[in-house]
Order: C-alpha cells, then structure tokens, then sequence
C-alpha cells in the first residue's frame, strides 16, 4: 500500500514514519524547496507530543534540538508573578517537556524520515487532489497512491479538496514575531527551564532561556491582519521598532531583547481553525493544522499533530479498508481536539485585555492561575498518551 502525505512540517513526516511502521510506503510531498524553511518561531511540544514522537521511535534522534521547558511563568505588566504552570508529567525517561525552533525539527524529521527509506519530494506543491487518492503538481504532474493523508496545515489544498465548503482559518487578532538575543545579560534573570511570558499593557510577550545563554523570544500584538502590502513595505528593523515601543510601556526584559535581538518572524498572522465538519472523503483524510489548528497559546498544536500521526496509522492498521480507518480516526480524536482548541481560543482572549479589563487583569489572572488553570486541571491535555502496537489499537 503506497500513501501520499501532504505536507512536509511536522505532521507529514511523523505520520509517514507512523505509516511505515504499520508496513504503508509513504511518500511525503513538500512544497517548499529543500533549505528554504531555516527562519521561523520556536514553540513547545508537552510530554504528550514527545510520546507520540517516541513512539514512532523519532524522539532520540531530535531530542537533543530541544530545550527543557518543564513550566511556563507568567507576569503581568508590572512584572508581578501570576502563576506558574508545570507543562506535565515528565516521560517516563525523565525527559521534560521541550522547546524547538520549528524549521529546525521540520527538517530534523524529514531527514529522520529519509533515513528511513522514506521517499521525501521538496519543491512538490500540491495543487489538487481527489477522493481516488491521486494529487495534481504545480509542475503538472499527477502523482497516484492507495491513500492520500493531507498534513499541509491551515490552508490546507487538501480540506478544499474533500470539501469545497469547508471553513477557512480564522484570524484571533494577534500578529505573532519572534526572534533570538545572543548572550543577554537578562538571560540570568529568567527562569530556569521555562517560558516567561507577560501580560502587557500593549502586547504578550514570551522569552526562553536556552542552555547556551542565549535567549528566544516572542511578541503577540493585538491588531487587524497584516497584509502584504503593509509586509512587503515594512523593513524589519521598522518592525522591532515597532515591538520596542510596545514593550516599554511594562517592566520586565522584552525592551532590551527586542532591540538587541535579531528577528526572525515578522508579521505572521496567527488563525485558528475551531471545527471542521469533513475529515475525510474516500481514500483521502487530514490531520494536523488542516483539521485542528489552536490558536498558538493551546501550546499544542505540534503535539496534536504528532498524537494524530500514531492515532491515524493505529486507526489503519486496525481497520479493514482505508475509509473505515479514517472513520476509526475521526471517533478517536475529534473530542479532544476540539477541546484543546476552544481552550486555546479563551487563552487567546486574555492577551488583549482592554478597558476595565485591562487594568484588572493581573488580579484576575493570579486567580485564574490559582483556581482554573492548574496541574490539576490541564493533567488531560499534558498527560494524554498514545501507543501504536502492531494490532492496531490505540491507548487513551
């Protein structure tokens, strides 16, 4: 059986490794050229991505590209600490949650996933497919398998394809940037093995502290989408200038690491995408951001993705054909998918306090950290483990 999978980030090369495990060939189709993925952001995947990961045996050979992050520690504006978050319960191993640059993991599992003998195409940008599991190329060409899985995120080609009707991305309001600080002093002053994040008065920002000294970090502006008009005539040194005067209106290190740091994301509108009615439709499904995208303050949209390559290929090997496997899939994920990104929209929410809001917010954040959002409360999303065992069958 031969799958083609849509998508060569995070998702595709984790579910065609999951593919070949259960004795798919698959064959992933990237539609950007190879080496032209190295900017981009850093984002966290919980201990229950890293399962997921381990799963399909891809954890150790990326491991060591990550940071720990075992918590996330928020400010407020006047740098008053509201709460800390454990971002789960440690794998078994002892093995934290862990922080990666995107691009750089993107093409750690490509390279994991050609090591494997796994066919991987760069520069294949899939305009087209059908349910009888063939896509059409930019180039023309027209590629057949037995299976077509679609993990080309957001504006997924494929989710049109199985329905023209199906919703689009929704913008939640927020520009996301982010760059690096080389050899900060301010990164003595944060904590430990975790995200800082603060509740600005103008903005949301989060900084990382890696083992280097360096420090990564991040700004969520509220405003209407960029266009790209506004992108194209806006240098990034403009934009830093822009982030500067943001961040001076709190206390706290983002100033200083905006204008020292280098920018490395600028202008990237952030979407969701809450519900999709159609998952699948014949011999063609979807996982990933083309299914589920959560607004990026879920923290888990890479480990979604990575939970839905095992989940997709344990669905399938248990099945008796590829739709009732998509159907298996579908009952297995969509509960807890939706979820997480319904949650991800409230969180989103709270990083554009205005008005009478605003100026109580950092009171009413320290409550929501710790009442609501505890341990406790976020256990179902962190500890979530999935297996793939060669009957098929998935462990909640």
């Amino acid at each position: 059986m031969r799958a083609l999978v849509v998508g060569g980030g995070i998702a595709g090369p984790a579910t065609a490794m999951a593919l070949q495990a259960i004795g798919v060939d698959a064959v992933i189709l990237e539609a950007r050229p190879a080496g032209g993925d190295g900017a981009g952001s850093w984002f966290t995947i919980s201990p229950n991505g890293l399962a997921a990961l381990d799963a399909i045996g891809a954890l150790g050979p990326v491991r060591e590209l990550g940071v720990p992050t075992r918590h996330n520690v928020m400010a407020g504006a006047t740098g008053r600490r509201l709460g800390v978050l454990p971002l789960g319960s440690p794998l078994a191993d002892g093995t934290p949650a862990l922080s990666f640059k995107r691009s750089e993991l993107a093409a750690a599992l490509r390279e994991g996933a050609r090591d494997r003998g796994i066919e991987v195409h760069d520069d294949a940008r899939v305009v087209a497919a059908d349910e009888n599991a063939s896509v059409t190329l930019a180039d023309g060409r027209r590629l057949a398998g037995d299976l077509v899985i679609g993990a080309d995120g957001i504006h997924s080609v494929v989710r049109a394809a199985i329905d023209p009707g199906a919703p689009r991305g929704r913008y939640v309001g927020l520009a996301n940037f982010g760059g690096v600080t080389r050899g900060p002093d301010a990164a003595h002053s944060l904590p430990v093995e975790s995200w800082y994040f603060v509740f600005g008065r103008r903005a949301f920002f989060g900084a990382l502290p890696t083992p280097d000294g360096d420090v990564v970090w991040f700004a969520n502006v509220p405003r209407g989408a960029i266009s790209q008009t506004e992108r194209a005539a806006t240098s990034d040194e403009r934009w830093r200038e822009i982030l500067v005067e943001l961040a001076e209106a709190d206390d706290g290190p983002f100033a200083g690491l905006i204008r020292d740091g280098q920018l490395e994301l600028a202008a990237d509108n952030t979407y969701d995408l809450p519900s999709v009615p159609v998952w699948h439709r014949g011999r063609v499904g979807l996982v990933g951001d083309a299914i589920h995208a959560p607004a990026p303050s879920s923290g888990q949209g890479a480990s979604m993705a990575l939970e839905d390559a095992v989940v997709m290929a344990a669905s399938l090997a248990g099945s008796r054909d590829v739709e009732a496997g998509f159907v298996v899939f579908e009952s297995a994920r969509r509960a807890r998918v939706e979820r997480i990104v319904a949650l991800g929209a409230r969180s989103s929410s709270t990083k554009t306090p205005t008005g009478l809001t605003r100026m109580l917010n950092d009171a009413v954040m320290t409550l929501v950290f710790r009442y609501l959002v505890t341990e406790r409360s976020q256990a179902w999303i962190f500890d979530h483990r999935v297996r793939l065992d060669p009957a098929g069958r998935v462990w909640p």
